[in-house]
């Protein structure tokens, strides 16, 4: 249990002229570097937006120990507790992508007391549909600076490039600030009263008229 052994290994090397389509499908993917850049919050913060890591799980116990109470109902429509929602068997499976079926991306800041997520963002397949859900939170403190909207509309691209049909999402009534990160990313609204929810939609086989922030 304290260590690791390699049985057997091999290298392939394809000819020059075989395109990135034309490869093998690796049993299990790489993780998807081309999908972490910089970002600038409104604020002038400097921030990593990169896909998440399982060395991440410190990093996500510190981010949920920092969530009000309505943010946490925000995201995800219940009263979660703090123990609930760090539990390792919870945060192994969310820190530990299967970057086929989901892609989660963290907002890091790096400060004077070491790297701090602020922010994630989870694009996740549906089951027998090429299509993917959305879901965002952002710590308290960094509301408001346009982080929820980026975090969206990097997501929006990820759904273009791994070539999904539609991106959809269950919002509440009262998530106003998420509303709009949808709108200008988008995604057309359907009000669920009865559900005290919105649906939102974004169809990707169609060109997207995104608003700015």
């Amino acid at each position: 249990p304290e260590q690791l052994v390699a049985l057997d290994a091999r290298i392939v090397l394809h000819d020059q002229s075989v395109t990135r389509e034309q490869l093998p499908r690796l049993a299990i993917r790489p993780y998807p570097r081309r999908y972490a850049s910089s970002w600038t919050a409104s604020d002038g913060t400097q921030l990593s937006l990169r896909p998440i890591r399982p060395e991440d799980e410190p990093l996500m116990v510190r981010f949920h120990a920092g969530l009000s109470e309505q943010t946490v109902y925000q995201r995800y429509f219940q009263a979660l507790g703090l123990d609930q929602r760090t539990a390792h068997e919870r945060l192994t499976r969310i820190c530990f992508n299967d970057y086929d079926r989901e892609i989660a991306l963290v907002a890091e800041r790096h400060g004077e007391a070491g790297p701090e997520i602020v922010g994630v963002g989870r694009l996740s397949r549906q089951h027998a549909r090429n299509e993917a859900e959305f879901a965002i939170l952002v710590s308290d403190g960094f509301q408001g600076r346009g982080l929820g909207t980026e975090l969206l509309r990097r997501l929006v691209e990820i759904g273009r490039e791994e070539k999904m049909d539609r991106i959809t999402a269950e919002i509440l009534e009262g998530n106003v600030g998420m509303q709009r990160a949808a709108i200008r990313n988008g995604f057309g609204l359907r009000h669920v009263p009865q559900l005290g929810q919105l649906d939102a939609v974004l169809d990707l086989r169609e060109p997207v008229a995104t608003e700015s922030q």
